[in-house]
């Protein structure tokens, strides 16, 4: 018997749990993939998400048939889900329906190295969002999906063994919309 999943250092031994196909399905070809639920909008977001990401595209569409109808209540070749790629990052967009909203209880971070990236980023997915969203680096966009756009400096900042130099970083990001990395370099340096 191998050793139990709360003690062992990875995945459970398959041979300890042969009965059980979560133990023993092969982890390594899991893949996952965001799925984004709009109301009529996913070709439209997917194509918009594509032009602002580098590395991107759409690799799919499907479209609603007279199958299901009855359920769907969707014409006839309006678009069901788009599946796309985002700099390698698999999504797809479903046209569910006005059942549910976007909400900031999830959203899609974008790392950026420099203040020119979060500039760039900013810029694009603001355009046309809901303004009142922006705090903090997040903002909604047109769609209503909600994006953090973070410079990866700041996860080194708030993580500083530092505390009070932490603290002066986390406070100056709670007074920003858009990040600015100087500004967080000084608050951080304790030079604002």
């Amino acid at each position: 018997m191998g050793e139990s999943p709360e003690t062992a250092l990875g995945p459970p031994d398959p041979q300890a749990y042969p009965g059980d196909s979560l133990v023993n399905m092969n982890i390594d070809k899991l893949t996952l993939t965001t799925c984004l639920w709009f109301d009529g909008q996913a070709e439209e977001a997917a194509n918009f998400y594509v032009s602002v990401f580098k590395n991107s595209k759409i690799t799919h569409i499907q479209r609603y048939s007279d199958a299901g109808k009855e359920f769907h209540g969707h014409e006839p070749g309006t678009v069901l889900v788009v599946e796309f790629e985002l700099n390698g990052h698999r999504f797809v967009g479903l046209n569910g329906g006005p059942n549910f909203k976007f909400s900031p209880a999830i959203s899609l971070m974008v790392d950026c190295d420099t203040q020119e990236e979060v500039d760039y980023y900013w810029d694009k997915l603001r355009e046309g969002g809901d303004e009142a969203a922006q705090q903090c680096g997040w903002l909604a966009d047109k769609y209503g999906v909600s994006w953090q756009i973070v410079p990866r400096v700041l996860k080194d900042m708030m993580n500083s063994p530092d505390k009070e130099k932490a603290d002066r970083a986390t406070v100056a990001m709670m007074h920003m919309h858009k990040l600015d990395i100087a500004g967080l370099q000084k608050a951080f340096d304790g030079t604002a």
